[in-house]
């Protein structure tokens, strides 16, 4: 199967939203009607989008927003060089955890290397794409999807880990209870190569039916 277009833009995302639902129009049409066009969400490419994701994670969006901006007052290029000869000192002076550390240093290490080239991950399937960035010590499963669906804007990546994506395919198949990773893949599999783009579409989805019920309890 050919790999569909890079999603960089709203129109891109639209374009992709219609052939989507082509392929699914019994369960899709309704969320579009529902939600209109997701958010594109689009964040930065290469290592400054990847460092934000890593240093995101388990933490809030204003704690995340501060640290990176710590980050980038101390390395104000922010290049894999930087990481590498700040010290650990440095670092924890920004606001990074021992284990982010790690990671970032693991990130910075393959990209001097070259065993790792963020650019290139935009121009290969999604699931060898996800294998090389998951194949860092400290890059799992959630930070490769976020970085290759919002920052690579990659059309066909599918979170199978993501509790909101679940719940909404829960509430869009109407099963019994969310389903797990293996049959979140099976039940995607029609979308290809466009599950990227209906996670942003179930994500929205999930957005408003929990608005709703907010506003009725």
């Amino acid at each position: 199967m050919s790999q569909a277009p890079m999603i960089h833009s709203e129109e891109a995302l639209a374009q992709a939203v219609s052939a989507l639902v082509a392929l699914d129009p019994v369960r899709l049409a309704p969320l579009v009607d529902i939600t209109g066009l997701p958010p594109l969400r689009r964040r930065p490419p290469g290592f400054d989008g990847l460092v934000w994701i890593i240093i995101s994670q388990q933490v809030s969006v204003a704690s995340a927003n501060a640290i990176f901006a710590r980050v980038k007052a101390r390395f104000e290029s922010l290049v894999p060089q930087d990481i590498l000869t700040a010290g650990d000192e440095t670092l924890r002076a920004c606001g990074l955890s021992a284990p982010k550390i790690r990671s970032l240093t693991a990130l910075s290490h393959a990209l001097v290397a070259g065993t790792l080239d963020l650019a290139h991950l935009a121009h290969v399937p999604a699931t060898e794409a996800h294998q090389a960035l998951v194949s860092i010590k400290g890059i799992g499963p959630w930070t490769a999807d976020v970085f290759l669906l919002f920052c690579l804007g990659h059309p066909d990546i599918w979170p199978v880990g993501d509790l909101a994506l679940q719940e909404a395919m829960r509430m869009v198949f109407g099963l019994a209870q969310r389903p797990d990773s293996r049959h979140m893949a099976a039940l995607a599999k029609d979308w290809q190569p466009y599950r990227a783009v209906a996670a942003r579409l179930l994500w929205a989805y999930y957005k408003v039916v929990k608005a709703r019920a907010g506003v009725m309890e």
